[in-house]
């Protein structure tokens, strides 16, 4: 048996700056919603809570999927790639994971046309992020634990 320098446990947070990427994949139907990043305490949050976590890298911070819109992901199933320096978490998605209010992020299809969208929105952003709505989405998740 050749030796490996893969963890055998979790991700390798050596590579990358300490990042991860990270897929999410709806458990039911394999539809691809988000790409985003994983640091070693997101991961160890989202194996934790059963909840998506990731790292943001444009705030610098944990990014609790939801916890503004009240769009979680919950976890079903976690799998690593052949490097261990991919996540993929295979979700239930309540609501829409885009941030532009769509179902998954992969709404834009590339044609000999242009880009064209390719999906309905589920929610209007403005409606989801205002400050308002924030405050009521964060009232609400302490009651989902």
């Amino acid at each position: 048996m050749q030796p490996t320098s893969v963890p055998v446990h979790g991700p390798d947070f050596t590579k990358n700056a300490g990042l991860v990427a990270a897929v999410a994949q709806d458990a039911n139907n394999g539809e691809v919603l988000m790409v985003a990043w994983m640091n070693v305490e997101a991961y160890d949050e989202t194996i934790r809570t059963g909840r998506a976590v990731y790292f943001s890298r444009s705030r610098n911070k944990l990014w609790r999927k939801g916890e503004e819109s009240g769009h979680y992901q919950i976890v079903r199933a976690v799998y690593l790639d052949c490097d261990a320096d991919t996540v993929l978490l295979k979700v239930e998605q309540e609501g829409a994971a885009c941030h532009e209010g769509y179902r998954s992020c992969f709404f834009r299809e590339v044609t000999p046309a242009g880009l064209q969208i390719s999906a309905t929105r589920l929610v209007d952003p403005a409606d989801v992020y205002k400050p308002e709505a924030r405050n009521s989405k964060s009232e609400k998740s302490t009651t989902l634990e």
